[in-house]
């Protein structure tokens, strides 16, 4: 008998579903997703990182429709996880229908040019996110490139109905984060020694892409390496922070529309 979310007593857990945002048209680094770290390409370390999160159940690359997404969709193929594909520039909508094709509880939103996505960090913030039942989670006060979004279906569904500026769908959380009143949110801190003020851990440009290959080249061995070993890593290695200090991260209030 199932009552009040339990089976025969038992509470039953919400399914959660990793969507991996990534497509080939790049403006600043075009096919970025498939250039290498350590002999894998970048959305490889992405996928691997992404099914290694705790309470995940399924891992989607959502991709889009252009044929030169193809290496992307057979990557993932071979990795093992499902893909969509749809819009290329309307990302809102390419979760959403990426959503209501493989369905979720819950939707980890993980980007595709992150091949730093924290394992144990992702693993905390989706187990948050199913404790408290916020509509959006995300820690605070990781470095760029490291953390996820864990977004409730029915948030996302309300998202992209209600949302109406270009940067909206671009950018898939901004209405979410600018209705506090619709939404509740959480943005737990986590507290993090020696973190660099300019440390980007994302790959938007060859400069990140530069020192995204240092970093990969001293620390992956077979196993994914978390944060921490980053962070000692260019504590010890200040001078490499140079590489990309000067490149200005897009708002997530801006479109390329």
């Amino acid at each position: 008998m199932t009552l009040n979310g339990k089976v025969n007593g038992r509470k039953i857990k919400p399914a959660v579903t990793a969507i991996i945002q990534s497509r080939m048209q790049s403006k600043r680094l075009p096919g970025k997703a498939m250039l290498e770290l350590a002999g894998k390409p970048i959305l490889a370390h992405v996928i691997e990182r992404s099914k290694l999160i705790e309470h995940v159940d399924k891992v989607v690359l959502a991709t889009g429709s252009l044929n030169e997404n193809r290496p992307l969709i057979d990557l993932a193929s071979s990795l093992g996880i499902e893909t969509y594909s749809g819009s290329e520039t309307n990302v809102l909508e390419r979760y959403y229908l990426a959503s209501e094709e493989f369905a979720g509880d819950y939707i980890v939103r993980i980007t595709g040019d992150n091949p730093f996505t924290d394992v144990d960090y992702a693993s905390m913030i989706v187990d948050i996110a199913l404790e408290s039942n916020f509509d959006l989670c995300a820690l605070a006060n990781l470095p760029l490139g490291t953390a996820v979004e864990v977004i409730k279906k029915q948030a996302l569904d309300e998202a992209y109905n209600m949302s109406s500026e270009p940067y909206h769908f671009e950018h898939v959380t901004p209405f979410i984060k600018e209705h506090p009143e619709l939404f509740s949110i959480q943005r737990p801190p986590v507290s993090l020694k020696k973190v660099p003020e300019k440390l980007r851990l994302t790959v938007d440009t060859q400069e990140d892409y530069d020192l995204a290959k240092i970093i990969y080249d001293n620390l992956f061995t077979e196993s994914h390496f978390p944060l921490s070993d980053v962070l000692d890593y260019v504590n010890e290695h200040p001078e490499i922070l140079k590489i990309n200090s000067e490149i200005k991260q897009r708002l997530a209030t801006s479109s390329s529309q």
